[in-house]
């Protein structure tokens, strides 16, 4: 049976795992994808993530499909920010943009409701009041039920819920960092900050894209038929790190002891926190599916807790100094020894004097 949790402050309730559509629309067949979703749902599982940007929309379109049947079943979340096409109005935090990407998110998902929106990244240069407010006049038209923010840092989760506030709309309920075993930063301000201001906590990537599935060997070069070996270049930039490959090593040798699957300990060592609600698996095939649902059985206890403590550093990465380069850090602009386009820029708006 599935226990359902609140989703932050909301009355809105989901369930432990969310159904990842990433793969949706490109390495997992159609018919693959659909029988995923049938399942999930008999499982009790009514949390699904996609997003506008994967696969130009197709993965949206599958997820579309594959929910019709049962729509209101499903909480279905979606997000904007991202685009693959070029054009100075095309993605971002515009009120333009915001419209344009629901509309086509609501074609794509083949309904005619949103039940959460995510801001998809921060964008530095760009103040949050219009999309904010663009979202707000989107729920009261009926086109969105709720929305979120994914890989804000803590500051920026305070600021939407504030302006949310001045707004007198409703705050933000979900926020979606990256969280697992060899990447824990969102521990030290992303964690807390969204459970203090009413967000509930909806991490994405559990396995570190594979890594602690203990498939990889340190020093060796992935096999050619794992994401890694594909070159999937996200992959490489964030999640395929020598430290991290070892560390999964140890946790499967001690997961292997309790008589449990590295990716069924991985899983539910992100959902022994209690300051995560819900954590997004995104199955390629149905076998992967099928893993990940076991490790709703996993129970940790301290020892595990304490292996992992031991590995890794609560609220650091596996390794010293890294950062995702995808959301770089922005508390250093240089004076001198550096070219304008090096420097992130940050609106003046979002500075607090």
């Amino acid at each position: 049976m599935v226990e359902y949790r609140y989703l932050g402050r909301s009355a809105l309730k989901v369930s432990p795992l969310t159904l990842g559509s990433m793969m949706f629309g490109n390495q997992t067949p159609d018919d693959v994808a659909f029988r995923i979703i049938d399942k999930a749902r008999e499982q009790g599982i009514n949390f699904i993530d996609t997003a506008d940007v994967y696969h130009d929309g197709k993965s949206e379109e599958v997820v579309g499909r594959g929910i019709k049947a049962h729509r209101d079943h499903w909480v279905v979340a979606t997000k904007f920010v991202n685009s693959r096409q070029k054009g100075p109005n095309v993605g971002g935090y515009s009120r333009k943009w915001v419209y344009q990407t629901v509309e086509n998110s609501l074609r794509n998902l083949g309904t005619d409701y949103i039940d959460i929106l995510y801001f998809h990244r921060a964008v530095f240069d760009a103040p949050l009041e219009e999309p904010v407010r663009a979202i707000a006049d989107l729920i009261k038209a009926g086109k969105l039920r709720y929305f979120g923010v994914s890989n804000f840092r803590g500051w920026r989760i305070a600021e939407v819920a504030h302006l949310a506030y001045q707004l007198g709309i409703d705050r933000p309920i979900a926020s979606q960092p990256l969280y697992n075993i060899v990447n824990r930063t969102a521990e030290a301000e992303q964690l807390p900050a969204a459970a203090a201001y009413g967000l509930g906590a909806v991490s994405y990537s559990p396995l570190a894209r594979g890594v602690l599935t203990g498939k990889y060997n340190p020093g060796e070069a992935p096999a050619a038929d794992t994401r890694a070996g594909r070159g999937d270049k996200r992959m490489h930039d964030v999640e395929f790190r020598e430290e991290s490959i070892s560390i999964a090593k140890q946790i499967a040798v001690h997961a292997q002891a309790k008589g449990i699957a590295a990716a069924d300990f991985a899983l539910a060592w992100v959902l022994n926190n209690r300051l995560i609600t819900s954590t997004i698996a995104g199955p390629r095939t149905e076998e992967h599916w099928d893993g990940y649902i076991r490790a709703l059985d996993v129970k940790l206890d301290a020892e595990d807790e304490a292996l992992v403590d031991r590995l890794v550093a609560p609220g650091h990465p596996s390794t010293p100094g890294f950062t995702d380069p995808g959301h770089p850090l922005e508390g250093r602009e240089p004076r001198s020894g550096a070219t304008e386009a090096e420097i992130i820029p940050l609106a003046r708006s979002q500075r607090v004097a």
